[in-house]
């Protein structure tokens, strides 16, 4: 693979980096981006507000609704108040690396 992903597929789950913008005009997945410090994160925008959560239970629904997954085998590991955010997303890691994989060409 010639460029990075915005994932890593381990043996039960399946690690997601995330740049979220909350308030934006719509939801939506907006493809890959790789950062300055060569992190390639994948571009999410919700409607939600950064503020007790919303935005991060927005992109999680997002997300579910994208790769056609139950929300509870999505949760954020790291950066709850950060913009930059790990999802860890549980399930088959083949599937789910596989559904990433056509969401980023559609993006």
């Amino acid at each position: 693979m010639g460029e990075a992903l915005p994932f890593q597929v381990n043996s039960d789950h399946v690690r997601l980096s995330v740049k979220l913008t909350p308030n934006a005009g719509r939801d939506g997945i907006d493809g890959a981006e790789t950062g300055a410090d060569g992190e390639t994160l994948l571009k999410a925008r919700v409607t939600a507000v950064p503020e007790q959560g919303k935005a991060n239970k927005a992109l999680i629904e997002l997300l579910a609704k994208s790769l056609k997954l139950p929300k509870s085998s999505i949760s954020v590991i790291s950066g709850d108040t950060a913009r930059k955010k790990i999802l860890r997303i549980d399930g088959d890691t083949e599937e789910i690396a596989t559904k990433l994989q056509a969401l980023l060409e559609r993006a």
